[in-house]
């Protein structure tokens, strides 16, 4: 057993459920690429891969949203996975992880996605950030994000968060999969034109 994989352990049912409905809100974009007739095999091996990995996810101190960021990667790479097993490539499961995610943000309510998007701009999350940001230098979970909190100059930018150790990188190099990490980072600017957060990256870990 991983250390603190017990956190996750716990929270199984919890993350079943979740890749239940992302495949619930996915199950078009799969049919896509995979055929109906190999749907229902590929949804059940990938969420038997998933639960052999949530014991597996890296603990980093059971805040968000940093903790959802590594199920979600280990969400990805379950399904990376058995796409593999079923002939796609890499580039084509990238492709397959963005198109699922429009569908899950099709899917949710207009009001929720504009709420969902104001609060990463809010006073409260802020503080929260800046504070997390330092103390990801004390590196008290060797899986953990690091990163620098940059302070908007209230005229080009808001405010910006500068990466210096991914846990999504570090999580797919351990399960021999780095190379998955540079097809996650797309789904970001999908989330940021949804939410409204006018996301612009000069470069990423992955």
């Amino acid at each position: 057993m991983f250390p603190s994989s017990s956190n996750y352990i716990s929270r199984k049912p919890r993350l079943l459920k979740e890749f239940d409905a992302y495949v619930k809100y996915s199950r078009t974009v799969l049919v896509r690429y995979f055929g109906e007739e190999n749907v229902n095999t590929l949804v059940a091996e990938a969420r038997l891969e998933f639960e052999n990995l949530i014991p597996q996810l890296p603990y980093i101190g059971g805040k968000q949203p940093f903790t959802q960021f590594i199920v979600a990667t280990g969400l990805s790479l379950a399904m990376y996975r058995i796409a593999k097993a079923h002939g796609k490539t890499v580039e084509e499961t990238g492709e397959l992880l963005y198109e699922i995610g429009k569908a899950f943000l099709k899917s949710s309510p207009a009001f929720l996605v504009r709420l969902f998007g104001k609060m990463n701009f809010s006073p409260f999350y802020l503080s929260r950030l800046r504070k997390r940001s330092i103390e990801s230098h004390q590196r008290k979970y060797p899986d953990d994000y690091v990163f620098n909190f940059i302070k908007g100059d209230g005229k080009t930018f808001d405010y910006g968060v500068d990466y210096l150790e991914c846990a999504s990188c570090k999580f797919l190099a351990k399960q021999g999969a780095p190379e998955l990490a540079p097809y996650l980072c797309p789904v970001d600017i999908l989330y940021s034109e949804a939410l409204g957060w006018g996301l612009m990256r000069t470069m990423t870990l992955a």
